[in-house]
């Protein structure tokens, strides 16, 4: 029997060229853990939001697997890596290229929370699988924080998420919710003087 591929629905899928592209992008980056000196292959954050994003293309049947998983992958490439958006756009097409733009920072912004809000404008006019993308990224965030975030770093990152939450909710139930709860739990970590008002 011979399988065919829906191409004209999903396009092609090069899973496993992208991951071994992001492998090499990000090989030896890190971030801080939870406990005092830990830190993390950053590898293992790009597949917390690989995996969310996979999992949520079950449930959530309109997204597209095939873009989702690809930017979920590259996410950060461009932000933290030698890589350009033609790099991207020759490699895995257009729409990935522009997902992945949508969910960089602009460096010539001033002030994160600026950088932030233009980042999720620009993600609002990209197909709800970059929705996707930057809510699993955000609940991969909330795991723990690192170890030398102090309390009001905590605390601005918790309003920050809000913030996402309330651009994004609609484009990705699912992992809305998700995010929802994350950010509940998370205020363990914050002290009780400073707790954040969710909605």
């Amino acid at each position: 029997m011979k399988l065919e591929s829906n191409t004209k629905v999903f396009g092609n899928f090069e899973f496993d060229k992208v991951w071994e592209l992001t492998s090499k992008i990000h090989e030896g980056q890190r971030y801080g853990g939870y406990q005092e000196g830990e830190f993390t292959d950053y590898l293992d954050h790009i597949q917390s939001v690989t995996f969310e994003v996979m999992t949520a293309t079950l449930f959530e049947h309109q997204l597209n697997a095939n873009l989702a998983v690809k930017c979920a992958m590259l996410h950060d490439a461009l932000e933290d890596s030698h890589l350009t958006y033609s790099d991207i756009k020759d490699e895995f097409g257009t729409e990935v290229a522009n997902g992945v733009a949508a969910l960089t920072k602009d460096a010539k912004i001033r002030g994160r929370k600026m950088k932030v809000i233009d980042s999720l404008e620009r993600i609002k006019d990209q197909p709800y699988e970059v929705w996707a993308v930057k809510l699993a990224d955000r609940l991969a965030n909330l795991q723990y924080p690192p170890f030398f975030w102090d309390n009001k770093k905590k605390k601005d990152y918790l309003a920050e998420s809000q913030i996402i939450y309330d651009y994004l909710q609609e484009g990705c139930p699912f992992l809305a919710q998700k995010l929802h709860k994350k950010m509940i739990e998370y205020q363990r970590f914050i002290k009780r003087s400073s707790k954040v008002l969710l909605k």
